[in-house]
């Protein structure tokens, strides 16, 4: 009875960690460029009372075996990197990854992350910056006066000058994809970090290689879907409800034991 309780505890614990998963990506339903995360589970170690194919007999083996399962554990929370919706937006810097691949920008301390949110805007110096004043990298400068900006799908960016009729070349926008993008590590404020499971960046121009294209005045939705989370919950919901109900009869059983005399 000690073992069932300690297993439906296990059972607790993970459902408990796929709820807060689920609630992570409801709150993220509206959260530009969200991925939302997946729980994965696994069994836990088992305790073999017999093993299969040994004697049963002098002449006979057991055909199955008895192990007992100890529980379970969540092994991940995958980040799911599918396509989000578009948003247009008509803003010149809003722009959508339609495809994979992720922004690259550049931290205060120098270091470098990676992004699917693409609210942009300029700074004082014209510098292309994110909502926190971090800039695209590499970096982008508009000169002064600029009246339009026009973006292309593989991501050369020219600015139209007050009082010039031929378009600026600003630069390009270089888009990042991964080998294990499941692999990044969450930040927070929409931003990604490397890591030996994710493997390098491997920079493409826009629409090459398998990486996708920039849309100009779109934003990416988040892949989260409210019917599916709603789902998700009411099954851990129940498994949760469950577990306790083994843990409460396990408990009754152990008092019956107690109250032979």
């Amino acid at each position: 009875m000690f073992q069932a309780l300690n297993t439906a505890a296990t059972g607790m614990g993970a459902q408990a960690t796929n709820v807060s998963t689920i609630s992570n990506n409801i709150a993220n339903v509206n959260t530009i460029g969200f991925k939302k995360g997946r729980t994965e589970f696994e069994d836990l170690l088992y305790e073999t009372e017999t093993e299969a194919g040994s004697r049963s007999t002098a002449s006979t083996t057991y055909n199955v075996g008895t192990q007992i399962g100890t529980g379970a554990k969540v092994a991940a929370v995958r980040k799911i990197f599918s396509q989000g919706n578009p948003q247009i937006t008509n803003n010149p810097f809003d722009f959508m990854i339609n495809g994979d691949g992720f922004f690259e920008i550049l931290l205060p301390n120098g270091s470098k992350s990676y992004t699917r949110h693409g609210v942009f805007n300029t700074d004082a110096q014209g510098n292309l910056v994110t909502s926190e004043g971090y800039q695209l990298s590499p970096g982008l400068t508009f000169p002064p006066n600029t009246l339009t900006v026009k973006v292309s799908d593989s991501g050369t960016v020219d600015a139209y000058i007050q009082g010039q009729v031929e378009p600026i070349n600003v630069g390009q926008i270089p888009l990042y994809t991964f080998m294990n993008p499941a692999g990044l590590k969450s930040l927070g404020g929409n931003l990604y970090n490397t890591t030996v499971a994710s493997g390098v960046p491997m920079q493409h121009v826009a629409g090459t290689e398998n990486s996708g294209t920039i849309m100009q005045g779109a934003l990416e939705s988040s892949n989260v879907s409210i019917m599916n989370e709603m789902t998700n919950l009411i099954q851990a919901q129940r498994a949760y409800e469950m577990n306790s109900k083994v843990m409460g009869v396990a408990d009754q059983m152990l008092q019956t034991v107690n109250n032979i005399r």
